[in-house]
């Protein structure tokens, strides 16, 4: 049965196996040089390799990699392994030989599922290693060129660490479960591909920012933590509906942010002062120009009032707590697709 499962999935399996390899050893003879280049620029490292290509190519490339890991895993080795077994009927002879339906289903699941979650994890172990000066040098403060993203934020969060473990995992059961439902192949290759890709989009979203309770501050805007403004209105008469402020520390994962008054009530839209402060728009006349107010005293009264800004965030040092809730949670997903898949081929399966 080993024997027979390896050659079914042989070709996916070593085009995969091929294609990490090539990545990991590209990036374990760059890594030590990145690594060294942080130890002799600790403040200046982003900079100093913002303009290799090289560097920028692997970055982006592992991130992409290790994305695109669990959906192909689901949807090219997980779907056709028992959906293609059922449309061409193949299944039949083996069951009627002495295999049981339990053990060519342990037997499947065992070689091509535990070959692509240890896969998925010596990538994500050789990318995660690769990038971690890199992660280190944002989470610091520093950014440059596409290194600008803390990890602990979507976008990099999901290609680092055992999440994407997990993902896999969830996916390649995911593609299992839906073939044995649908029994059609490129069907269930669809759907695989599309659900995995779906719940990556949604995760972030809907799962990940209560796997914890937010930590919760308030924050005064000042000049040099704004870092940003939303008016609403025409340029004569523009209200301020909304005001952005930096976080204390870095690599932080702000969730929500409204401003409060001295009374801790959310406000709508902040004083019409705010609109007359900062820079002047192009076509003001000398005498606008000379009369507007400067940010500093313009967010000084602001917090005189007592406005502050309410943040709901993610500290940075939630990264690995993070990171061990959510692949728990999509390999406990995984094992109830697996135990799923056994009931399904037990009891309704001819």
């Amino acid at each position: 049965m080993i024997w027979l499962t390896w050659r079914q999935v042989r070709l996916q399996a070593l085009i995969v196996v091929g294609a990490v390899a090539v990545l990991a050893v590209v990036l374990l003879v760059t890594g030590p040089g990145l690594a060294d280049d942080y130890q002799r620029y600790p403040t200046g490292f982003l900079k100093q390799i913002q303009f290799d290509r090289i560097n920028q190519y692997l970055y982006i490339a592992g991130q992409a990699l290790m994305y695109a890991a669990p959906p192909v895993i689901g949807a090219f080795w997980g779907a056709p392994l028992i959906a293609r077994e059922l449309e061409a009927g193949t299944h039949r002879l083996v069951w009627n030989q002495s295999i049981t339906r339990t053990r060519w289903l342990v037997t499947k699941l065992a070689v091509t599922g535990l070959g692509a979650i240890a896969v998925t994890g010596l990538l994500s172990l050789a990318v995660s290693w690769w990038a971690d000066p890199i992660d280190d040098a944002v989470n610091s403060g520093q950014a440059a060129g596409p290194f600008n993203v803390p990890r602990l934020l979507p976008p990099v969060f999901g290609a680092r660490g055992v999440v994407p473990i997990g993902y896999a995992a969830f996916a390649f059961a995911l593609g299992v479960a839906v073939g044995l439902l649908v029994r059609r192949s490129v069907v269930a290759i669809a759907l695989t591909l599309a659900g995995v890709i779906a719940l990556q989009i949604l995760s972030p979203i809907l799962i990940r920012p209560h796997l914890m309770t937010p930590a919760e501050t308030t924050v005064v805007v000042t000049a040099e933590n704004m870092r940003g403004l939303q008016l609403s209105g025409p340029e004569d008469n523009a209200t301020v509906v909304r005001v952005e402020a930096k976080l204390p520390g870095e690599g932080n994962w702000k969730l929500s942010e409204q401003t409060v008054n001295a009374a801790g009530q959310a406000q709508k839209t902040l004083p019409s002062y705010v609109a007359e402060c900062g820079p002047p728009p192009p076509d003001a006349t000398p005498e606008q120009t000379r009369t507007r107010k400067p940010l500093s005293e313009c967010f000084q009264r602001l917090a005189d009032d007592g406005y502050r800004q309410q943040i709901s965030y993610h500290p940075a040092d939630r990264f690995w707590a993070l990171q061990w809730r959510e692949a728990g949670l999509f390999l406990t997903l995984g094992l109830l697709l697996t135990g799923f898949c056994f009931w399904r081929i037990r009891r309704d399966l001819t």
